[in-house]
This record gives structure tokens, C-alpha cells and sequence, in this order.
């Protein structure tokens, strides 16, 4: 099973893209932090963030692209992938990014950002989910 569930802050305004054939991808850097804590001998452990790559697409990623900023709270649920590229220069890199299935916004709306012309139903959705025809929560596959 391949399946990863975060919850952090989003570290800068997301990049969004459109492909030839117009599907949105926004990419997004989240931050996750565990808090330090003490050990009973008196040695302090500091905290430790880990800084996540985020790749939404399609419709999520025009969500994205409408309703999430640096300093967001984002819980995200998705897959981890990895790919290999070289770079113009002929250096080997390797990246490990989460493709988001779900995303929930948990920063509240505050009075400065929304806008006041907006009816209930343009307001952003809390909760987005993709869902492929592979998923199926009725059967297990064991």
C-alpha cells in the first residue's frame, strides 16, 4: 500500500501550470513538524521539519490555485512517487513528491481575504477528493 496522510503549513504561494491541453498542475511545498521534547537524562531534542513536495491535478489544481497560500494549514492525503531527471547541466537528480488524492484547508477564512461580493456558493470547498476508477473501498484486495 502506498498511501501518505500529512498535515502542515504551506511554505510558499503554490506554482501552477497549464499543460498544452489545459489540465491545471500546481505544485505546493508543505511543511510538517514534529515538536522537540526532553529526554529524562536533561538532553533536549529539537524540533524537526521536513519539507514535503505537493502535486495536484485537474480541478484540485484549480482549486489550489484559487484558495491556497503561504501559511495555509493543508491536511493532504496521496501517494508517494519518485523520478529521476538530469538537469541541463548533465547532473543526475532524484525527486520524491506526494500526488494528492484529498486535500482539506484547516486555516479558517479570515475577514481580510474573502470576498464580499462572493455568494455561498461560489465559497471554496473545504474538502476535494479525486477519485480513479481504481479506487474502490468495497473490496480488499487481501
Amino acid at each position: 500500500m502506498n498511501k501518505v496522510m500529512l498535515i502542515g503549513n504551506v511554505g510558499q504561494e503554490p506554482t501552477v501550470r497549464y499543460l498544452d491541453n489545459g489540465v491545471c498542475v500546481a505544485s505546493v511545498r508543505l511543511a510538517t513538524t514534529e515538536r522537540g521534547y526532553t529526554l529524562q537524562n536533561g538532553t533536549q531534542v529539537p524540533d524537526r521539519t521536513e519539507w514535503h513536495s505537493l502535486i495536484f491535478w485537474r480541478k484540485q489544481a484549480e482549486t489550489v490555485e484559487k484558495y491556497v497560500h503561504k501559511g495555509d494549514k493543508l491536511y493532504v492525503e496521496g501517494k508517494i512517487q519518485s523520478r529521476k531527471y538530469d538537469d541541463r547541466q548533465g547532473v543526475s537528480h532524484q525527486v520524491v513528491e506526494i500526488m494528492v488524492d484529498q486535500m482539506e484547508m484547516l486555516s479558517p477564512r479570515s475577514a481580510g481575504t474573502s470576498d464580499s461580493s462572493a455568494t455561498p456558493s461560489q465559497q471554496p470547498p473545504v474538502s476535494t477528493q479525486v477519485v480513479s476508477p481504481a479506487q474502490n473501498n468495497d473490496e480488499v484486495p487481501f
